[in-house]
């Protein structure tokens, strides 16, 4: 019987499938629209339709977005907070930080409550910032909250203790009361979600991790009554986890399907000789962009999904309302704006003639003629008309002539992209002139030629299947599970290192027991800062003994990360002292990647196999050839205007710009020399 690995991504507009046979070797793809009121109907159907009846799946891997779309949407109900006695007001005092800006009529703001103030309740007992009891947890005061969650009804309760993070025992106390008198309620520990410094954060990841727990636990329950085998799901920091497993830690999946596709692009980067890009997810309702150094997407601890700062290990994702789905509207002020506001699946844009009455970035490219007249290889028809239509109406509300509209539209699109894209580069201090672009997504390649000339990137590469490439990176993931702990010295121990590494690594061990893997890697890492500083830098630890020439090499990498972060550092200046503070362990289970195919030598010239009237702002209307990507072959050169055309997606090619396939079938897009 073959063996088959199945990858699949939900996104707003549509759910992609990838099948790998681990046989062969082969690689199929599909896409089929996604269904938001239930978003198991989707990715069953894409199952289904991937699968055409064959058996044989070994292994079904899942990026989802319905964590990331509840915190999105604010659907945030029945949540209540347990603290320490006096320090109820903990969401209140939070940060400051400054507005963009400074001509509002506030000059600080602070992020609006998760839960309301009448829904926190404090207990009894302290620790010092060491673990050590100052005074004892009040277990009848804990029952006396527990029960008065009970009577009002709040079933998703956080727990963040002061100063868990060296010592959970009230914590773990506090679950078994609730257990005890609410056995109803989903909990969640900070000890468990976030066993790391500064309060705020660890309250806010805390209580984020319990207002999304019920949702993701009522969809994984869904999705495994209707599956006849396991699954794993995609999360935020770059592996997977098993279903089973991630029911207790649904914070872990909040950038689930990003994360995908930005591991995806990197190894389809990284095969072609690029370890080095940027990467570019355009979807239906919203860009995604990461950095790729080496061949590893950046990593952050300081993430936020929607107004909720949420302190967990996550690819370093930069996310702009703007999609294929997104809304062209005029302002108040009467100029042309797009986005965030997104038409998404349902009703989706004009052209998709089921309800839509706002006109979309889909419906420009449908209108310039830059997409054809259907979708999936001709499996939704467009109506054409109707795009034709809506824009027409709003360029005369603009004063302006239809096609100007529709460039504006699509001009003001690419500029949100290429502003995301200075987000991640410029303002970590990153060239972006340096990194050559991967874009994929059904509308990532869209816009790929006016990137190029707005940002002056070198390259844009566009792999085989764009649409697919997110749902080709979740079959590329190890699963991985990350520990951390706080420890704040200027002075380490071998002694309290061993201990606590040995501690973290322990706990990845019984993780990756539990997923049924016999080979464990473990990757160590620690944040330093300079005695005195606010924040850290993390870096990467190296393998070996611990001993004094380790902590010389882990501070030597972090005064180097710092230089290279701020222009800085103080290597050799002893008055500033080196302060350690969290200590990190990714346990990690690897898995075995499929291979990306070559590209076959040309047979003889490739034709186009028709010819579309196409406008491009550079030479207004035109006879733009249309080539199918499939026809193109290793060496393969299309010069613009042209227009290249594929099951889940189209890459327009712009007048001075010409598009070359390469050894593994990328279409190398760059700007021609005059």
């Amino acid at each position: 019987m073959p063996s088959y690995r199945i990858g699949v991504d939900t996104g707003g507009t549509f759910t992609d499938v990838v099948l790998v046979d681990e046989d062969t070797g082969e690689i199929r793809t599909t896409k089929t629209p996604s269904t938001p009121a239930n978003p198991a109907d989707g990715f069953l159907a894409g199952v289904e339709k991937v699968l055409a009846g064959a058996e044989g799946v070994t292994s079904l891997v899942h990026g989802t977005t319905v964590a990331t779309n509840q915190l999105l949407e604010d659907r945030i109900a029945d949540l209540g907070f347990v603290a320490t006695e006096g320090f109820e007001f903990i969401l209140e005092i939070a940060r400051q930080s400054v507005p963009d800006g400074y001509g509002n009529s506030y000059f600080w703001v602070k992020p609006p409550r998760i839960v309301p103030v009448h829904r926190v309740r404090t207990v009894g007992g302290r620790l010092d910032h060491r673990g050590a009891e100052i005074r004892p947890f009040d277990e009848a005061g804990a029952a006396e909250v527990a029960r008065w969650f009970r009577e009002q009804g709040v079933t998703a309760i956080g727990v963040c203790f002061l100063h868990a993070y060296a010592n959970p025992d009230h914590e773990l106390r506090m679950r078994d009361v609730l257990a005890r008198e609410h056995p109803d309620a989903v909990v969640s520990l900070s000890s468990d979600v976030l066993r790391e410094y500064r309060e705020y954060e660890r309250s806010v990841t805390t209580l984020v991790d319990a207002a999304v727990k019920p949702t993701m636990r009522r969809y994984i329950a869904n999705l495994s009554g209707r599956l006849d085998q396991g699954f794993s799901v995609m999360k935020s920091n770059g592996g997977v986890l098993s279903a089973t497993e991630v029911v207790h830690q649904p914070i872990t999946t909040v950038l689930s399907g990003p994360a995908a596709g930005a591991l995806g692009a990197a190894l389809v980067a990284q095969v072609s000789g690029h370890p080095s890009v940027i990467t570019l997810d355009g979807g239906g309702t919203s860009t995604d962009v990461a950095v790729v150094l080496d061949g590893e997407p950046s990593l952050t601890t300081e993430g936020t999904i929607g107004r909720y700062p949420c302190k967990i290990p996550m690819i370093d994702i930069v996310t702009v309302g703007a999609g294929g789905g997104s809304i062209a509207w005029i302002s108040p002020e009467g100029t042309l704006k797009v986005g965030p506001r997104s038409a998404g699946a349902d009703p989706g844009p004009l052209c998709y003639a089921r309800g839509g009455s706002e006109v979309t970035v889909t419906d420009a490219h449908v209108v310039l003629g830059r997409v054809p007249p259907h979708l999936l290889g001709g499996e939704i028809p467009l109506d054409v008309a109707a795009a034709r239509a809506g824009v027409h109406e709003l360029a005369a509300k603009l004063g302006l002539e239809p096609e100007r509209c529709a460039t504006g539209i699509l001009e003001i699109s690419a500029w949100n992209q290429a502003n995301a894209i200075r987000q991640i580069t410029v303002k970590r201090g990153l060239d972006v002139r340096d990194f050559p672009m991967v874009a994929f997504g059904g509308s990532g390649p869209l816009l790929v030629c006016r990137l190029i000339d707005i940002l002056g990137l070198p390259a844009v590469l566009v792999p085989p299947n764009p649409g697919n490439v997110s749902a080709f990176g979740l079959l590329t993931v190890d699963v991985k599970n990350d520990y951390v702990r706080t420890q704040v010295t200027k002075n380490p121990s071998i002694e309290m290192l061993a201990g606590i590494f040995g501690e973290l690594e322990a706990q990845a061990a019984d993780a990756l027991d539990r997923e049924g893997f016999r080979e464990h890697v473990y990757a160590r890492s620690a944040d330093l800062r300079y005695y005195g500083q606010a924040y850290e830098v993390r870096v990467p630890a190296p393998e070996g003994a611990l001993d004094a020439g380790w902590i010389a090499a882990v501070t030597g990498r972090f005064h180097e990360a710092h230089e290279k972060l701020y222009g800085y550092g103080y290597r050799d200046d002893p008055r500033h002292a080196v302060e350690w503070v969290n200590l990190r362990v990714s346990g990690i289970g690897p898995i075995t990647r499929p291979a990306i195919p070559e590209c076959p030598p040309p047979t003889g010239q490739v034709r186009p196999v028709t010819t579309r009237q196409a406008y491009f702002e550079e030479g207004g209307w035109a006879g733009a050839p249309v080539y199918r990507r499939a026809d193109l072959r290793r060496g393969d050169v299309v010069h613009g205007p042209a227009v290249i055309e594929e099951y889940g997606s189209t890459l327009p090619i712009h007048p001075g710009f010409a598009a070359e396939c390469d050894a593994h079938a990328n279409l190398v897009v760059t700007k021609e020399t005059r």
